[in-house]
């Protein structure tokens, strides 16, 4: 996640978390006997969220309580959806290296896809990379993306991507096997007038 989806994420569950806190603790105060100020929305201990006037007014017409309906069910279904992108972990912390000794090692994540950048960014054809690690960390998985120069031929840089930058991150890590998928796009440029 980039850190300004995660700084956005970050003061959007503050604020979600504040609205609520602040709301259910007003609600605990005046159910607790203490007197709201005069514009608040209860008048009491006894006062209710929804008066029986509130639930009938819209009772004749027959859309009120589908949208009602609908649009509560789309509440939770987007506090699904953000719950399980939190839950998710889209970049792999850490790769678990074969020692041969029984107990193996940890090599982060980062460090690993800032090799597979820079050797990828070595290679001829290939102006820009980004490397990114998923699965878990003793089978990890590539997904690399390339940005060829003009003049790149894309399958001879797909071949020496395969074989030099992911066969030595394989090797390296002791890993049986480190699949990838390697997306190429070209840079874009203005034709060449011949003259």
């Amino acid at each position: 996640m980039s850190p300004v989806l995660r700084t956005v994420n970050r003061v959007v569950v503050g604020l979600v978390g504040l609205i609520l806190v602040v709301a259910g603790g007003s609600v605990l105060a005046v159910g607790l006997g203490v007197s709201p100020p005069s514009w608040w929305i209860y008048d009491g201990r006894h006062d209710v969220l929804l008066s029986r006037a509130d639930r009938y007014r819209w009772r004749s017409d027959g859309w009120w309580w589908p949208v009602v309906i609908a649009v509560l069910a789309v509440c939770v279904l987007l506090a699904l959806w953000w719950l399980v992108a939190q839950l998710r972990r889209r970049r792999l912390a850490e790769v678990l290296v074969d020692t041969g000794d029984g107990e193996g090692a940890l090599l982060r994540g980062r460090a690993l896809e800032g090799v597979l950048v820079g050797e990828a960014e070595s290679l001829d054809g290939v102006e820009s990379a980004r490397v990114r690690l998923t699965g878990r960390r003793s089978a990890p998985h590539v997904r690399m993306g390339l940005l060829l120069e003009p003049h790149a031929e894309p399958g001879a840089a797909l071949q020496r991507i395969s074989e030099d930058a992911l066969g030595h991150a394989r090797d390296s890590a002791g890993l049986a096997a480190l699949p990838a998928e390697v997306r190429l796009r070209a840079v874009k440029h203005h034709a060449e007038r011949v003259s």
